[in-house]
């Protein structure tokens, strides 16, 4: 059950853009083939499509909320692939609802859209690309983006945080009922790190705010955070299954 080093099938949801495309880019650069998912955003994942190196890659649409719909997300990657090895549940949503100025209707519809992408959608394309994997027989990967805020608490997005700690609670269970099909499962915590969505937030006495919560002084570049969701799937990192590694340039210690 070894994963080759190279020619993995891939698929990256929410790969439009930001972390997502630079996910997609770090796989196709040491000679993987990606299935880059959209939800909404079908130009710009041509975007991400054209920016990868290599061949034989391949867009699939759909939304994920929708089990049917994320059936149909994972059934097109693998046809398109010739099956999936590795899936990076990517794609979430982040809106702000501090609790005292958010009206109930509003919150109660938030909470409900970051159930839907951040944790239920994850749960549907991990069982529907973990079945794939134990039919292949070969092993694989599954590689969750979680979040620095599921431990520091997120109090102007409260359900990002929860929804996030679900997440990595829902790799290590799964890291444990998957092991025996070869197939290592682990998250990623990052904290802030820059994106085209939050670029406007780095910008004067916010963006110094927030670049002071690292003894670097800085955030992370989406490539770094990348750079290790692609080695949490390599084939030499499968005994970190289970693992939640944080990525937050020392700006938030657990204990």
């Amino acid at each position: 059950m070894n994963l080759p080093a190279t020619d993995r099938r891939v698929l990256v949801s929410g790969a439009s853009r930001g972390l997502g495309r630079a996910v997609a880019q770090a796989f196709a650069a040491q000679g993987d083939r990606v299935a880059v998912h959209f939800g909404s955003r079908e130009e710009e994942a041509r975007e991400t499509l054209d920016s990868l190196k290599g061949s034989g890659h391949a867009l699939v649409g759909g939304d994920l909320t929708d089990p049917a719909g994320a059936r149909r997300v994972a059934d097109a990657a693998a046809g398109a692939l010739g099956g999936i090895d590795v899936l990076v549940n990517n794609a979430a949503v982040n809106l702000r609802h501090p609790l005292a100025e958010t009206p109930y209707e509003e919150w109660a519809e938030l909470w409900q859209r970051h159930v839907g992408v951040n944790l239920l959608a994850t749960a549907n394309l991990s069982h529907l690309a973990a079945s794939r994997m134990i039919e292949q027989g070969t092993g694989g990967r599954i590689v969750n983006i979680g979040s620095r805020g599921a431990f520091r608490g997120e109090p102007d997005h409260p359900a990002y945080g929860a929804t996030k700690a679900a997440v990595h609670a829902l790799g290590q269970s799964l890291a444990v009922s998957l092991a025996p099909y070869g197939i290592g499962v682990a998250s990623v915590a990052p904290g802030f790190f820059e994106t085209e969505r939050v670029a406007g937030r780095l910008g004067g006495a916010e963006g110094e705010a927030i670049r002071a919560q690292s003894p670097f002084g800085r955030v992370a570049s989406a490539e770094e955070i990348a750079e290790a969701v692609r080695w949490l799937a390599s084939p030499l990192a499968q005994w970190s299954s289970g693992a939640v590694l944080d990525l937050n340039g020392a700006s938030h210690l657990r204990t």
